[in-house]
């Protein structure tokens, strides 16, 4: 890549890992149907903040009291669910007295997770012996519930659920498809990775135009059929824009309604993070049930805004929303566009931040004429100049959501060697 040549790009610590995303351990729940039994309240609050979690939104989950006690009795005349999980703080041969009574009443094919009190190896042992999928150790965290319940329903050693970045803008126009594509193009060239660019503004996206394709099929076939998509129809419904980047373009007609549903967008997403590590959502500037329900389930999301009183206002009730909804999560990503505009009064990025408690990722500065020559020529910023201020800016944006960091290696002089010698001698 031209002016970049010197950069390298490398994964985040476990430590800085765990800092930006501790949730990743935990992927998507399938559709089952899950009921716990818990001894204390600490216990059953975490349980309580998992469910309300957006990986466990398809699975319905149920919590009583009572322990393990409660959930051999209620058994004896229920039919048990894909998944239980039951607290205990039995010592240990009365908590094997109590599972050898739970399995008596148990389906074939439930699992059974239990929290205990006790670092217990031996005891860790005879519950593998009795089936028992998962043992954990209390006090519990929601992320180590959710964790618990993905590895189950979930093949570690399948290819990992890819992850779905949505760009929205705090107000309609400021600039949050640009940022969308240019950072999915940076993805897709730096990390050398799969990334498939969903184009939600059915009705006046600009995803073909910016990468300078005319798609005669598009992300409205498959939402209008979302139980026949599958990985043949995905890569026919695929515009391909590189080696590695495609294109879920808008139909932009107006002689057609969109009344999209919230559950055929969730199926068309599904969809196509099973084949590539990354689908990036440009979201339009609505607010409905589908727009609200993306924003809620995405792993990372991008606000984009101008400095101006609409932007942040807008994006202050957005981001309030996203932290109150999505307790577990990092909180979205802030993007201040088109800072600098000539005659435009504005507010400081000082002030923004700190009226929404919000730092900015980046920074991106007015610049007309680079944009406009890119717009027209279907080319993405660092495509047309890699020594935009911008393209960093993206680059900056890429690295982040994808949880990696950039490496500057230093060029060093024909001279080096020698003046290390003389250092020596001194």
């Amino acid at each position: 890549m031209a002016g970049r040549e010197l950069a390298e790009y490398e994964d985040y610590d476990d430590a800085t890992a765990a800092d930006v995303g501790g949730e990743e351990r935990a992927r998507p729940i399938p559709r089952i149907s899950i009921q716990c039994f818990c001894e204390t309240p600490d216990v059953a609050q975490a349980i309580q903040v998992a469910a309300e979690d957006r990986r466990l939104t398809k699975a319905h989950l149920s919590i009583h009291m009572g322990g393990l006690p409660a959930a051999v009795v209620h058994y004896q005349e229920s039919p048990t669910p894909n998944l239980i999980i039951v607290e205990s703080r039995l010592p240990r041969q009365q908590l094997i007295g109590e599972l050898d009574q739970l399995a008596e009443s148990c389906d074939a094919g439930t699992k059974v997770i239990v929290i205990g009190q006790t670092n217990d190896v031996v005891l860790y042992r005879e519950l593998l012996k009795r089936g028992v999928s998962e043992y954990l150790i209390a006090p519990v965290n929601p992320m180590q519930v959710m964790e618990g319940i993905s590895n189950l329903y979930n093949d570690p050693e399948s290819d990992p659920v890819g992850h779905v970045y949505t760009f929205v803008g705090a107000k309609g126009g400021v600039g949050s498809s640009t940022i969308c594509h240019n950072v999915a193009w940076t993805l897709s060239e730096v990390l050398s990775s799969n990334v498939i660019i969903a184009d939600l503004d059915l009705a006046f996206g600009t995803t073909g135009l910016d990468f300078n394709q005319d798609p005669v099929q598009g992300i409205a076939e498959a939402l209008a059929s979302p139980e026949r998509l599958d990985e043949v129809l995905l890569d026919r419904l695929l515009t391909k824009c590189s080696e590695r980047l495609s294109i879920f373009a808008a139909p932009v007609v107006l002689d057609r309604d969109y009344d999209l549903s919230a559950d055929a967008c969730d199926m068309v997403l599904d969809v196509a993070r099973q084949n590539v590590p990354y689908v990036v959502v440009d979201l339009p500037h609505s607010w409905t049930s589908w727009t609200k329900r993306i924003l809620l389930q995405s792993d990372e999301i991008v606000i984009t805004a101008s400095p101006d009183l609409a932007n942040l206002r807008n994006a202050k009730n957005v981001i309030d929303l996203l932290k109150q909804s999505r307790k577990n999560d990092k909180p979205p990503q802030l993007v201040i566009n088109t800072l600098g505009m000539p005659k435009r009064p504005e507010i400081s990025v000082k002030e923004f931040e700190q009226a929404i408690g919000l730092k900015a990722l980046a920074v991106i500065d007015f610049d007309s004429e680079t944009f406009g020559q890119a717009a027209n020529n279907g080319q993405m910023i660092e495509e047309l100049n890699a020594k935009a201020k911008a393209a960093s800016g993206f680059r900056d944006i890429a690295m982040a959501l994808a949880n990696r960091r950039e490496l500057r290696v230093e060029k060093k002089s024909a001279l080096a060697p020698f003046l290390e010698k003389l250092k020596l001698k001194r």
